[in-house]
């Protein structure tokens, strides 16, 4: 573990001072404030590192891939501003989030000011200009994905039953497609064939979706102080996660779901049912299928301290600590 702490630190540092470059204030003061405030609270910039480590695990030029690591990084913290608006959360990375610290109308421009950075910044890539275009519209089919699986997730909670196969399309849309753009997109930009790219692809989307479902079963088991956000919000505001579809499938009635608030107490008595009635070790179990479907796919690539790390990188997705 402590190799790949090294190896995240060693590419996270280099996307850092990208990101002063790419990303420097500007005018006016405030919105440009709520805008980096999420992006500069920190992360583990764990999408731009995976876009750094795949590019060198297919032996292509890194500096290629620097503005689209950037642009994915981006783009992942507009979807943070929006979704905290849309879930009306109070803490995201031990802060507190853009609209409340602001307000609401001043979180959406923020939001949509990266949205459109991201794209500035993924033009300045040194590649070929046929390749960027590509990865330009890569990178906007993925955004339209992420709004459909976000919409898919809204209207789950107005549905009594939700199958685990929407279920699984929605994080895939959600969630997924921007780990499958982190490390398709350095293959791409450094002309990969079309296979070598729809398996790194592939990697990114398997290894997501088992990352959305393990973040799910964190938000459970997890404390307010390791993940920095609310403590059981799911649970609250009756989200249709892969433990609960499970749970409601088994006939489990969970009282506090969808009730918006609860004492911690309550939380607690909620999460002891959920880990007892077997959902979640059913969520986790799922969690490891998917990854271990994604690391299948780099069988296409030759050994490489690269594409060990990258491995290493899926497994510690769904092994984070409580």
């Amino acid at each position: 573990m402590g190799a790949l702490k090294n190896s995240i630190k060693e590419r996270s540092s280099i996307i850092e001072e990208a990101i002063k470059e790419y990303l420097p204030m500007g005018e006016p003061k405030e919105l440009y404030k709520a805008s980096r405030h999420l992006i500069m609270a920190g992360g583990k910039r764990l999408r731009p590192v995976t876009a750094i480590l795949a590019t060198e695990a297919v032996n292509g030029d890194v500096n290629l891939v620097i503005p689209a690591a950037v642009a994915i990084e981006t783009i992942h913290n507009f979807t943070l501003i929006h979704d905290d608006i849309m879930d009306d959360d109070l803490y995201r990375r031990g802060v507190q989030t853009v609209h409340t610290r602001w307000d609401v109308p001043t979180a959406i421009l923020a939001g949509d000011t990266l949205f459109a950075e991201a794209f500035r910044i993924l033009t300045q890539s040194k590649s070929n200009p046929e390749r960027v275009v590509q990865a330009i519209h890569m990178l906007a089919d993925v955004c339209v994905k992420i709004c459909e699986g976000q919409h898919m997730d809204m209207s789950f909670e107005k549905m009594p039953i939700v199958k685990e196969k929407d279920y699984l399309e929605m994080i895939r849309k959600k969630t997924a497609v921007l780990y499958a753009a982190s490390s398709s997109i350095g293959p791409l930009l450094n002309d990969c064939s079309t296979k070598v790219t729809e398996k790194m692809w592939k990697f990114g989307e398997y290894v997501g979706m088992g990352f959305q479902i393990y973040d799910d079963v964190l938000d459970l088991i997890g404390s307010k102080e390791k993940l920095g956000k609310d403590w059981g919000s799911d649970i609250l505001q009756g989200k249709k996660t892969l433990v609960m579809i499970d749970a409601l499938n088994r006939g489990v009635n969970i009282e506090i779901y969808g009730k918006k608030s609860a004492t911690e107490e309550e939380i607690q008595n909620a999460v002891d049912i959920l880990k007892e009635c077997g959902s979640v070790d059913y969520s986790l179990k799922k969690a490891r299928q998917l990854v271990d479907k994604g690391i299948s796919q780099l069988d296409i690539l030759e050994d490489s301290d690269a594409k060990r790390t990258l491995i290493e990188l899926a497994e510690f997705l769904i092994s984070r600590e409580f």
